[in-house]
């Protein structure tokens, strides 16, 4: 999901943004965590860095220093839990392109859901950080099963536990993940599914080919 942020959304868009910070940080741990093993090659990966504004070396700015903004109550969990419900749903497609798939994640309200709304505030989104994770064409989070369920489509069953604050609290809850074909073209621009013809762009790519940023 990294590769359509960084080269679909347009080139400020805070998706983008927060997407190279995110590799920035994480080159940046991995070149000081193989620096005293391999120093010649981590020297000259920090030499190279782009952004990097000084010139001392990687051995003279410091060890590690993860910024504690970066750790969040809730966020690894909710990520494990979305990656959790997107194996349910590859396992369920048997290898088939997930892009040609929308997805409809059924929670019944509690923590877990909770959780999956802080990755998706809207019901339904081709654009949301959840949608991203799942690698689906379009998702939808729902408290209780659609009324109707169409024939083609598969349904898988999954629980996952929860464990913050250090195990004082726990919470363990059952999901349901229904994989259905999208009924849309695909997008000649980022090849998801979500255009209403093969030939144009889907509507968030409109809006950044007019630089209007996604929706």
């Amino acid at each position: 999901w990294l590769s359509c942020r960084l080269y679909c959304e347009e080139a400020k868009d805070p998706k983008r943004r927060s997407c190279q910070t995110v590799l920035a940080q994480a080159l940046d741990v991995v070149v000081r965590s193989f620096a005293p093993i391999l120093p010649h090659l981590a020297e000259e990966v920090f030499q190279h860095i782009p952004y990097k504004k000084d010139s001392e070396g990687v051995f003279r700015t410091g060890w590690i220093n993860a910024s504690s903004a970066w750790k969040k109550p809730g966020i690894e969990e909710a990520i494990e839990g979305a990656c959790a419900m997107r194996d349910s749903f590859l396992g369920s497609i048997s290898g088939k392109n997930a892009l040609e798939y929308e997805v409809i994640i059924v929670i019944e309200p509690g923590l877990l859901f909770e959780l999956m709304e802080a990755l998706q505030a809207e019901e339904t989104s081709t654009v949301s950080q959840l949608n991203e994770i799942m690698m689906a064409s379009r998702t939808t989070l729902l408290s209780e099963l659609p009324k109707e369920t169409p024939a083609d489509a598969n349904i898988t069953k999954g629980t996952f536990l929860i464990n913050l604050e250090g195990g004082d609290i726990c919470d363990q809850s059952s999901y349901k993940v229904i994989a259905r074909p999208i009924a849309k073209a695909k997008c000649p621009r980022c090849r998801k599914y979500t255009s209403e013809s093969s030939s144009t762009p889907c509507p968030r790519c409109l809006n950044v080919l007019a630089g209007k940023g996604s929706t």
